[in-house]
């Protein structure tokens, strides 16, 4: 499974925003640390700053931070805010129909790993992310 670019990118710019709480982040600096477009950028920090996640400081010294503790914000939190997080949990071959009633022959091996998938997209923090050694920017 691989996610959406919104959704990569989204929690890219937070985990990396995450390993300095109290520092400002210019919309400047991330598009280059990052190498995400600027228009994109931006797009993605309105959606954040909307969810709660970080705020906007207009000025010239203006930047983003965080509003909110980093060890409450959940991974599923942040897909859920910019994408939609039941594209990841559906069916894996895309049938809209697929369920325990009626399966298609992907099912049974796929609704284990999806539900393993879930739980730890909903049991995994930001800060814990943003802490692992192998946090790439």
């Amino acid at each position: 499974m691989k996610l959406s670019k919104t959704s990569e990118y989204a929690i890219r710019i937070l985990s990396y925003m995450a390993r300095d709480t109290a520092k400002l982040h210019s919309a400047k600096s991330l598009v280059e640390k990052l190498c995400i477009s600027d228009k994109y950028l931006r797009k993605l920090m309105t959606l954040l700053s909307k969810s709660g996640f970080i705020e906007s400081i207009q000025g010239r010294y203006g930047g983003y931070r965080f509003i909110k503790n980093v060890k409450e914000i959940r991974i599923y939190d942040i897909v859920s805010a910019v994408d939609e997080p039941e594209k990841y949990f559906g069916c894996i071959l895309g049938f809209e129909t697929c369920s325990d009633e009626n399966p298609c022959s992907m099912h049974e091996a796929w609704v284990a790993t999806r539900n393993n998938l879930l739980l730890k997209f909903k049991e995994s923090t930001l800060y814990e992310i943003s802490k692992a050694e192998t946090v790439k920017v």
